[in-house]
């Protein structure tokens, strides 16, 4: 087989198809978007008539990757840490459930949160279902580590947690790929009462879950992902978690530390691993990206005997990711000193994207509020989230995907009136659609502002589920067809645009006003591809 040079991301897609997947499921989001794409864009995957779908959210993507590992298929369902949250309720019974086919689930957490709400640390979703977690600390762990999370899934017949961070995620390295698998044969489980959680039956599946837990700790340290690493000075020992090794690495010539370290890439971490490690130093440091969960551990409630440094003394910064320097600080090392930047270097904030209709969007709805206080329009995640900052600043909240129609709600129940939501298409199929229903079923006295650009737009351009729905959606929901508005969000329209949605502030109920216009970024990209097989066919 060819090495290739792989982004993490694009590593593990790469094991999944050679791991022998029949499907992928995922709702887009930084740093784990990229699995998906790399999977649908792969002409092996495509002959290997590999299924692969944007799903409306990471709950839909996670049962539909249960129903497929159900019928005895290899699955993978991607997502980034805060979709976990959404995907949590499937996920976490999917431990009870177990798994027929091998069942692997991405979570890509995002430390320093460069695209996201929290830092928070799938980490501790693994532990609380009690599933293995694999953490790569590089492309080729990612790699095979995607291959034998399959395997793992399929020997102890429950899903498997596989955790990355936003380095690991969007860097690049060489990998070795080895001979595919081939694909399950369709089989269902032999107890056709497995996935049926009644309580008389999640019981005694509870109670085999505990069961091997034993075993797979032992796996912990038969499969060579933890591994223990002996040093010449036991003055202190080091815990490095996944791409945390890397770094630690990197401070010394050629690799060689010297220290014992005990390299952690798989969960739960084997107590005698740990023991070993501890038995042997005067202290211990401990390195993980995300929340301190193993320095937690070690340390207990009581914090007797050797000395643990790490997030939680302040060893290292309780926030944000790591890197080379922040490990050296921690050891004591000296660090290079960098260059100031240049005074003349100006920052440069995101911001919308010139010829995004996004901007007469929320420009007409800010000339609309004009009459009204400031502080009306609660928002929702993506592309229009931007609108927050100068010149616009249209929108007062951001805090969860489909937050902001039922924030609204929450608000003009308070006395906020009028109260206005603004989402965008993707994320009202995702989250915004039942709190559209609940805005129906109060009679709330909202203005829901859904910017529809026919895209998710904000990972780059992924099908949204709301293609063509989404006033069928609204009537649906039983929003009155009065009050469905459809406006197109040109500086020509301004007018009329202001005029729609201040009639729609002064209705008192439901209003839907839908701003459609296509995102600038996929009709470039379409009108491009539209030349090129044009300029094919004439040729």
């Amino acid at each position: 087989m060819q090495d290739l040079l792989l982004l993490g991301d694009e590593a593990i897609a790469q094991g999944a198809i050679d791991a022998g997947i029949s499907g992928v499921y995922a709702y887009p989001g930084t740093p784990s978007t990229e699995i998906t794409e790399y999977i649908q864009a792969s002409k092996e995957a495509k002959d290997r008539g590999i299924k692969s779908m944007w799903s409306a959210n990471e709950k839909t993507a996670m049962e539909t990757a249960i129903g497929m590992s159900y019928a005895g298929k290899k699955s993978l369902v991607c997502m980034k840490h805060v979709g976990l949250n959404v995907a949590a309720d499937a996920f976490v019974n999917s431990a009870i459930t177990g798994a027929n086919g091998g069942l692997v689930v991405l979570s890509a957490d995002d430390p320093s949160m460069h695209s996201s709400q929290n830092e928070q640390d799938s980490r501790f979703y693994g532990k609380f279902s009690m599933i293995p977690v694999m953490e790569p600390s590089n492309q080729q762990e990612a790699y095979d580590m995607t291959r034998y999370a399959f395997e793992l899934s399929e020997k102890f017949e429950i899903p498997v947690l596989l955790r990355i961070t936003t380095r690991l995620a969007h860097s690049r390295s060489g990998v070795k790929r080895v001979s595919p698998l081939e694909q399950n044969e369709l089989k269902l489980p032999s107890n056709l009462r497995q996935f049926v959680l009644l309580p008389s039956i999640a019981r005694k599946q509870y109670n085999a879950l505990l069961e091997k837990q034993n075993a797979i700790e032992e796996d912990g340290v038969s499969s060579g992902y933890n591994k223990y690493i002996d040093g010449e000075n036991k003055s202190l020992g080091i815990v490095a978690c996944g791409l945390a090794y890397n770094y630690l690495i990197e401070n010394f010539e050629g690799g060689k530390i010297p220290y014992p370290v005990l390299k952690v890439s798989q969960y739960p971490v084997p107590k005698t691993m740990l023991q070993k490690l501890y038995d042997s130093v005067d202290e211990l440091l401990i390195l993980e990206e995300g929340y301190p969960i193993i320095e937690e551990l070690i340390r207990g409630y009581l914090n007797l005997g050797k000395k643990v440094s790490g997030r939680m003394d302040g060893t290292v910064p309780r926030a944000g990711e790591l890197n080379p320097n922040i490990i050296a600080q921690a050891l004591g090392m000296e660090i290079a000193e960098g260059f100031e930047a240049s005074s003349n270097v100006k920052p440069r904030p995101p911001r919308l994207c010139d010829g995004c209709g996004h901007w007469d969007a929320f420009g007409a709805l800010n000339e609309a509020l004009k009459p009204y206080s400031g502080g009306r329009v609660l928002s929702d995640i993506g592309c229009y989230t931007l609108s927050a900052l100068p010149p616009l600043q249209s929108i007062n909240s951001c805090v969860d995907m489909g937050a902001s129609i039922t924030m609204a709600i929450g608000a003009s129940e308070a006395g906020l009136i009028p109260a206005v939501a603004a989402i965008g298409d993707s994320t009202f199929t995702h989250s915004g659609m039942t709190g559209l229903l609940d805005a129906v079923n109060r009679k709330a006295n909202i203005v829901v502002l859904i910017n529809d650009n026919s895209t998710t737009g904000m990972t780059g351009g992924q099908d949204s589920s709301a293609l063509g729905k989404v006033e069928d959606i609204c009537r649906g929901v039983g929003v009155e067809e009065d009050h469905i508005k459809i406006v197109k969000p040109l500086r020509r329209h301004f007018d009329e645009n202001v005029e729609i949605i201040s009639k729609e502030l002064e209705y008192e109920g439901v209003s839907v006003v839908i701003a459609r216009r296509e995102c600038i970024q996929t009709l470039a990209r379409r009108m491009k591809q539209k030349h090129a097989e044009k300029s094919t066919t004439s040729v």
